[in-house]
């Protein structure tokens, strides 16, 4: 027969260790092996008993005590099956600072048969309807000026005819599975933990005399049309909740909310960086040397003049104060509008031009003429 291994090795802690590294330590290995999520691995259903022993004899001073002392020889009999279930009168003493989400998706997951959180609200099943998204894509524009949009959405409401009981005669049995409850409970070594009772669905009921107009749902499918509005320098990827415009709960139970995911369309002269814009100008070779003045489009739909010195370099940025997008919630505070100048060169030129171009480079590279300083 094998030696025993050390607990301290097992639980991967040093004889120093505190209870609460002590209890961490089991609580990842707890998690990782239990016999719920291992689907009957022997070689983990061992080293989640190991574990188990480990913490059971670590976690206690007097048994620890003697364990440093004597060994395995001092604490043999100590676990009481294995499993150590004397150990675990208190569930929350193992998983303190484990959320039950944190608990069920780790010993669950991979086992399949269920897909987003339940939404019950207690006893009877009494649970909150789904929530919607919508995706909205809007303009740039849009953006800047802030909108107010109607949406239709389609969506589960509750049965007029019913009153969402999804009883004809607003008559309904206690489900015999779960007593009502809308919940059964499965308790595996010193877990337990409560499902939605599959017989009736989690209404802890079941409906006799069913409403023929929503077959015992209690629910109709409705197209609903929703105002949203649009705030002022929203961003891509945003998300508008809109309380109580989700789908109606089972058996009369409350709306659950819309969220409107923004999107913003990619715009054919500006790009956006936060709150500021980029947009490109074309200015001719004369302009760049001799300066001049542009016009500029802005995102407000009006147009701003633009100065161009003498000498401007082609990619040269030029910032216009506050005529870029608003700040979300910014109490009238705009972003800049940023133009990049783009130096046309003409890609042909007649015999006039080109010796006027020659005559220009001469005069340039005397360095005496005016052009010569911007050389």
């Amino acid at each position: 027969m094998a030696a025993k291994r050390d607990y301290y090795e097992i639980l991967g802690v040093s004889k120093t260790a505190t209870l609460d590294e002590i209890k961490k330590a089991y609580r990842k290995l707890a998690l990782k092996y239990h016999p719920d999520k291992t689907k009957g691995n022997k070689e983990d259903e061992e080293k989640f008993k190991e574990a188990t022993e480990s913490y059971e004899v670590l976690r206690d001073e007097k048994k620890r005590k003697l364990y440093d002392q004597f060994g395995h020889a001092g604490v043999s009999g100590a676990s009481s099956d294995g499993f150590g279930h004397s150990a675990y009168q208190d569930f929350s003493d193992i998983f303190q600072g484990t959320t039950f989400e944190d608990l069920f998706e780790n010993i669950f997951s991979g086992l399949g048969g269920f897909g987003g959180r339940s939404s019950s609200s207690g006893r009877g099943g009494v649970r909150r309807g789904s929530d919607l998204r919508y995706n909205l894509e809007i303009s740039l524009e849009d953006v800047y000026h802030g909108k107010e949009v109607k949406i239709q959405i389609p969506r589960e409401e509750h049965c007029e005819k019913c009153n969402g009981s999804g009883s004809a005669d607003g008559k309904a049995e206690v489900c015999s599975t779960c007593q009502g409850v809308g919940q059964v409970r499965r308790s595996s070594g010193f877990f337990s933990i409560a499902s939605t009772c599959s017989s009736c669905g989690g209404s802890g009921s079941h409906i006799k005399n069913q409403c023929h107009q929503c077959h015992g749902t209690g629910l109709v499918a409705k197209k609903r049309t929703t105002n949203i509005r649009i705030p002022p320098g929203i961003d891509s990827g945003t998300r508008l909740k809109v309380s109580g415009e989700g789908e109606a709960g089972p058996k009369g139970g409350p709306f659950g909310d819309l969220y409107v995911v923004i999107q913003i369309r990619r715009h054919a002269e500006f790009e956006r960086e936060g709150s500021d814009l980029t947009s490109k100008i074309e200015i001719s070779v004369t302009t760049a040397i001799l300066g001049g003045e542009v016009e500029i489009n802005t995102i407000a739909g009006s147009k701003v003049k633009l100065k161009i010195p003498p000498g401007t370099q082609p990619s040269t940025i030029f910032r216009i104060r506050g005529k870029g997008l608003p700040y979300l919630g910014g109490h009238n505070r705009f972003g800049d509008q940023l133009i990049i100048a783009d130096v046309h060169i003409p890609k042909s030129l007649s015999s006039k031009g080109k010796q006027l171009t020659k005559e220009l480079e001469e005069e340039l590279q005397s360095g005496n003429s005016f052009f010569g300083r911007f050389k």
